[in-house]
Formats: C-alpha cells, sequence, structure tokens
C-alpha cells in the first residue's frame, strides 16, 4: 500500500536541499578566495623578486641605458660581495632551488647566546650579521654592514661607519643603536651569555653616534680588537629589548631568532626542538648587493650516520661528510662518483678534537687534579693508533689548542707517545696500585681507578675510538667505562661540570684566543672552562699575550703558553681530521679558499641551474 507524503515532510526535504546549495555555494566561494590569496602572494613573490634585482643592479651600478646613450654598464660592488658577484656571470646561473643538509643530531635551541654547539651557530649566521666580514682569499677584513672603520692611535677605540640602507627581515631599519644595544644585551647579567661575556668585558662601552656611526671603546688594548668588534652579531633592538624585562623567558626559549642576514625563520619565534628541522626562507627584504641563490634552507634531523648516506644516495641531501672507514669505497662507488663532487682537505682553521680530565667535581678536587695522573692518561692514548685504525690516516696529531701551522705553534714541541712503562710509572707515584691483585689499579684509600668517558652515541667513529681507549687504559690497570649521551645531555653535563672525563672537539680560528677554554676566571657555572683547570702562570700569559698588539711580541707569550699545556695536559690533546667530502653536482660554484671549501660562506656563493633544479616552492 503505498503511502502519501505529508507537508511537512515536503517542507524538511526543501529545507535539506537550501542548505546543500548554499554550503556548495560557501565551498566554491572560500575556494575562489584560496585561489585569489595564492595569486596575491605570487604576485607579490614576483614583486619581491623584481624590487631585490633593481635593487641589485643600483646597488652594483649596473643600469642598463639605451643603446643612442652609448654608456657602459659599471660596476661598484664592495669587496665583500666581489665573488659573490661573479658567480652571477656564469653563463648558468640561476635563482631557486633549495639548499638541503643534515645535522647529525637534535639541537636544543636556535636562540643565539643561550645555544653553545656549532649545528646551532650555522643556522644563526645566515640570519644574523655583522659590521665585518673576512676574505676566504686573503684572510683581510672587508666591510659588511660596515662601509669603513678608524682605530685610534692607542688602538683602544675603533669606530665603524655604517650603511644606511640595511633593515631587519621584519622591515625595521637596522642602525647603530641596534649595534650598542647587542653589546649591552650580552653583558646583562641577567642573560644566559657567560661565554660571550667573557670576551665582551674587554669592551668598557659601546654607543651610537648618531643613526649610522657607532663607536666601540676598549678598556685596554687586545690583540683581536677589530675582530671583537666587527664580528659581534647585531640584534634587532625592537626584537630583543623586551626580553630584558623577562629575561628567564629568554633564556629557556628555544627559537628567538631574527636578523637582517639573507634568511629567516618563517616565525622567528616559533621554532622547536621537535620540529624535526630547520628551514629558513629567503629574506625578500635582503639588503645585500647579490642576492642569494636559494629559495630556503633547509636541515634534516638524520642521527644515524647510515641513514645520512642513504639520503645523500637517494638527492634528498645535497652533501655527505664520509667517515673515512667508508671513504675509499665511496671513491669507488659509480653511483656517489657521477653524481659527487668530491674535496679533502684541512684548512688551517680545522678544530681539533680531545678528552678532558675534570678536575674539580661538586666542589671537590677528583683524581685528573693530580698532573701525573693527566700526563699518564695521554702517555696511554695512543693518537697515532687512533687515527691509523679509525680514522684511516686523514687527520693529524694535534699537539696543543693551536694549529701546527699556526704562527702560535712552537715547533719544537712534540706530542704524547704512547708509552705503557712512563704512564705505570707516573700512576704509581701519584699513588696508585694494584693492591688487591684484581687486574685493577687503588689509590692509597683502595678505591678502584675507574671512570666514565661521556661521548656522542651518535657518532660511530667516536663509539670506536672510545673502545679502543679502553682496551689501551685496561693494559695500565684504569677501568674506563663508556657513558654515551645525547647531544642535549651532553651539553647539559657540560654546563654542570658533572661528568668524569668527556671526548669533544673545539673549533679554531686563524689565531686562536684560549682564555675561554683554560682561563682560572671561567673555571665558574656556564663557563667554557668546563674541567676547572686553573694554572696561575698559564693564566698571565693569556693575559699578557691578549693584551700585547704587536704580533712579534704576542707570538712568543702564545708559545710559552702553549708550553704549558703541553706539561700540564689539561686535555689529552687527539687530533685535527681531514674534511671528506661529497656534494651533489646540482651544486655549482663550488672553490676551495683558504678558509676551507666555500659551500656556505656568507655572502653566499653556489647555485643550481634551471635545468638541475628540483624544488620549486
Amino acid at each position: 500500500m503505498q503511502k502519501r507524503s505529508s507537508a511537512t515532510g515536503w517542507f524538511l526535504y526543501l529545507l535539506i536541499t537550501v542548505v546543500i546549495i548554499l554550503i556548495v555555494l560557501t565551498m566554491y566561494q572560500i575556494d575562489r578566495q584560496w585561489n585569489k590569496l595564492a595569486e596575491v602572494q605570487a604576485t607579490m613573490s614576483e614583486q619581491a623578486k623584481d624590487i631585490r634585482e633593481l635593487r641589485t643592479a643600483l646597488n652594483s651600478g649596473v643600469v642598463h641605458q639605451s643603446a643612442s646613450a652609448g654608456t657602459e654598464a659599471t660596476s661598484d660592488i664592495s669587496p665583500a660581495f666581489q665573488r659573490a658577484k661573479a658567480m652571477t656571470q656564469q653563463a648558468d646561473y640561476a635563482q631557486g632551488d633549495w639548499s638541503v643538509d643534515a645535522f647529525a643530531t637534535n639541537l636544543k635551541t636556535l636562540t643565539p647566546l643561550v645555544s653553545t654547539d656549532a649545528y646551532a651557530s650555522e643556522v644563526q649566521g645566515y640570519v644574523l650579521e655583522s659590521l665585518i666580514t673576512r676574505n676566504p682569499d686573503t684572510l683581510e677584513w672587508e666591510g659588511l654592514i660596515a662601509k669603513s672603520w678608524q682605530i685610534s692611535p692607542d688602538g683602544l677605540t675603533i669606530t665603524f661607519q655604517m650603511r644606511d640602507d640595511v633593515m631587519f627581515s621584519d622591515g625595521q631599519p637596522l642602525t647603530a643603536e641596534d649595534v650598542a644595544f647587542s653589546f649591552n644585551f650580552i653583558m646583562t647579567d641577567a642573560i644566559q651569555a657567560p661565554r660571550e661575556r667573557a670576551y665582551y668585558e674587554k669592551i668598557k662601552e659601546v654607543r651610537a653616534n648618531g643613526q649610522y656611526e657607532v663607536v666601540f671603546v676598549y678598556k685596554e688594548p687586545y690583540f683581536e680588537a677589530l675582530s671583537l668588534a666587527g664580528t659581534l652579531s647585531i640584534f634587532p633592538k625592537h626584537f630583543y629589548e623586551p626580553y630584558l624585562k623577562t629575561p628567564q623567558a629568554f633564556n629557556e626559549s628555544k627559537g628567538l631568532l631574527l636578523g637582517s642576514g639573507p634568511y629567516r625563520l618563517a616565525d622567528p619565534k616559533g621554532w622547536r626542538p621537535d620540529a624535526g628541522s630547520v628551514e629558513l626562507l629567503r629574506n625578500d627584504r635582503y639588503w645585500g648587493e647579490v642576492q642569494p641563490s636559494f629559495n630556503r634552507v633547509l636541515w634534516k634531523i638524520i642521527q644515524n650516520d647510515s641513514a645520512r648516506l642513504t639520503t645523500y644516495r637517494n638527492g634528498e641531501i645535497d652533501a655527505y661528510g664520509a667517515r673515512p672507514k667508508e671513504y675509499a669505497g665511496l671513491k669507488n662507488d659509480k653511483q656517489i662518483m657521477d653524481k659527487s663532487h668530491n674535496f679533502e682537505y684541512m684548512p688551517p682553521v680545522a678544530g681539533y678534537s680531545y678528552i678532558g680530565w675534570n678536575q674539580e667535581r661538586a666542589g671537590k678536587p677528583t683524581r685528573f687534579a693530580d698532573k701525573r695522573v693527566r700526563q699518564a692518561m695521554s702517555y696511554l692514548t695512543d693518537v697515532p693508533r687512533i687515527i691509523q685504525d679509525i680514522f684511516l690516516g686523514y687527520a693529524e696529531p694535534a699537539v696543543s689548542p693551536f694549529s701546527n701551522t699556526s704562527k702560535q705553534h712552537d715547533a719544537n714541541l712534540k706530542t704524547f707517545s704512547f708509552n705503557l712503562e712512563k704512564a705505570q710509572a707516573l700512576l704509581k707515584e701519584a699513588g696508585y696500585e694494584d693492591r688487591n691483585k684484581d687486574g685493577v689499579l687503588e689509590d692509597k684509600d683502595g678505591k678502584p681507578f675507574t671512570f666514565k668517558l661521556t661521548y656522542f652515541e651518535s657518532n660511530e667513529d667516536t663509539q670506536r675510538m672510545v673502545l679502543l681507549l679502553k682496551d689501551l687504559y685496561a693494559r695500565a690497570g684504569v677501568k674506563m667505562e663508556p657513558f654515551p649521551q645525547e647531544w642535549p645531555v651532553m651539553l647539559e653535563s657540560l654546563n654542570k661540570k658533572d661528568f668524569d672525563a668527556i671526548t669533544l672537539g673545539w673549533t679554531s680560528g686563524i689565531e686562536t684566543d684560549i682564555f675561554q677554554m683554560f682561563h682560572s676566571s671561567q673555571a665558574k657555572t656556564d663557563g667554557d672552562n668546563t674541567i676547572s683547570y686553573k694554572n696561575p702562570e698559564l693564566d698571565k700569559l693569556i693575559d699578557q699575550a691578549r693584551a700585547t698588539v704587536d704580533e712579534t711580541v704576542r707570538m712568543p707569550l702564545w708559545q710559552q703558553a702553549e708550553r704549558i699545556m703541553v706539561e700540564d695536559q689539561p686535555y689529552t690533546f687527539l687530533m685535527r681530521r681531514q674534511s671528506l667530502s661529497f656534494v651533489d653536482k646540482r651544486i655549482h660554484n663550488l672553490q676551495m679558499t683558504k678558509l676551507g671549501l666555500n659551500r656556505g660562506s656568507l655572502p653566499l656563493e653556489n647555485y643550481v641551474p634551471v635545468a638541475m633544479q628540483k624544488y620549486t616552492k
């Protein structure tokens, strides 16, 4: 039997139909709005590109005139951008694409001053800028944000004249006030910047003299006065000044990063360690005379060495730093070599690795406070064998913090060679003997000579080295327990000086100032003398060398300091390693300089030709 529909049913049907039509129309309208927004964004991006190109042309003096004018294009690029400018003249030069790399560990924070590792520093280098930069060919200083500078006859005052066309990535102009603020911000005790304060304490004041002139006044002469002032990272006052009222918020922050450099964070306050990567976008307001090539710079977090190699092999990252153990095989790998540039090099600024012996823990001296014990440990650390067995010869022994090619180095000094007998004699002299005949030395109180060696867990070569050291130390009756740690945990242990011994590395410079690592004044919480090493004679030499501007007088002082460090062995100095790099052939204009490979150097000098680009966003 058929049923007839009621009026109410028809009304509900009509109402539902109307609602559906309204929803469809709304979705259509939203879709149109999104398309329109995308068009606007694309237009703005194109306009920004046009403005960048126009600004570059104006800054460089390359202004195209009509044929009837008969005037040739001229170039007036400042020295800091000359190499980058030469890149843009290559026939296949193009902007676009991404630069993609990998970090071997999670980053704890990107906030400048709060961060202490080289990974965060690499990211910050793309965002923050300074007054001057070093020429990679001549190693001389050149103006970046500074146009010129003058040094007073007594060396205590440096005056910089600044460019007036620099702005931060949020559009605010960069002025002398920002430079003065950056120094004052660092020197504020409530801000977590003890390492930087240790260096900048030689500066009496930094003051703005008008909008575009800044003056640095030193308390006393300092051999790196120009470098110290000129390489100060410039923080935007309007962005960081509010944190003077809430310093704890700054100290605990994870991603407060804003600057005037060629790249920027999408959100200068929004990066978090759990992001799984670090991504920088092109700064469309960049003031530079040559604009950076890449639209984005990305670092993926890939902690496993094998995974990084696989990722490189698959073309998902642009470079791979090979371990010595795999290097020879990769050079014979047709797939790798067909796609790669290959580089082996050790620049004069190559850092060194070391084992640091903690001399004070919880306010009490440790067994490593005894120089004889430290010397014995260095005699037991067979560096040539480590270099040969673990690093296959792609390294050289480190005598001290000073490079073997540096004027600071005394060429007559030798490394500690493996000597089991000398080590055993020194340990016995220090009171260590195998009293219960169990194969492990004990002190006079019967406590066994055991300790933990902290190291970064994701580095396979370091892990192999530590296992070798365990066997070497055991031959003398010293029981070492390998203690692998995650990177953030290691940094925390360093800051608190809560470890027995640790193996890490330091970066180096053309001339290395060792105040930060070895001066007694830096044996404090969050100071970089993490092993609490104190030697008044060394302190005096460091102070004298730092205050000596005359190089001919300063270098003998550094060499005296080096002799003390070799005698004291606060670290067992291990090695300086060669870089063994593979870089994807899509990356062009790779060159070796006196500072090493120019990839990632600023101003940026690399690009990808259009035909080889693969990231279009």
